[in-house]
């Protein structure tokens, strides 16, 4: 069974920054994807990054354009999320995923079979 566990949650005042790492236990996602989600309390779990490791690809959601960051290493199975000017709005657990997606679904949950527990990342105002 495939393992994902997520690090870096925590605390921050609004403007701070966060890096959030995601280490997975197999190497079977060489050519698939993986990505971060998250999921504010009474709301849907959201999109917020992914890459594909076959061709090193990355996709952000708009919301976080121009203040995360994410990024990886392949080969020691980790996914990072640097996430800077970071806003109330982004309250919310934050999931990392893996899988095969297809074009359809890089952005959706559906496209991910493996999740992580989740770490909480608080911003304060």
């Amino acid at each position: 069974q495939v393992q994902l566990i997520e690090s870096g949650g925590g605390l921050v005042q609004a403007g701070g920054s966060l890096r959030l790492s995601c280490t997975a236990s197999d190497r079977a996602f060489s050519r698939g994807a993986m990505a971060w989600f998250r999921q504010a309390p009474g709301k849907e779990r959201e999109f917020v990054g992914t890459i594909r490791w076959a061709t090193g690809a990355r996709t952000l959601a708009d919301s976080v354009k121009g203040r995360f960051a994410i990024s990886g290493d392949k080969d020691k199975n980790e996914l990072y999320l640097q996430m800077n000017s970071l806003k109330e709005e982004d309250t919310a657990n934050y999931y990392c995923a893996a899988g095969y997606p297809i074009t359809s679904t890089w952005t959706s949950p559906h496209g991910y079979r493996y999740w992580g527990q989740g770490t909480q990342v608080t911003v304060s105002s």
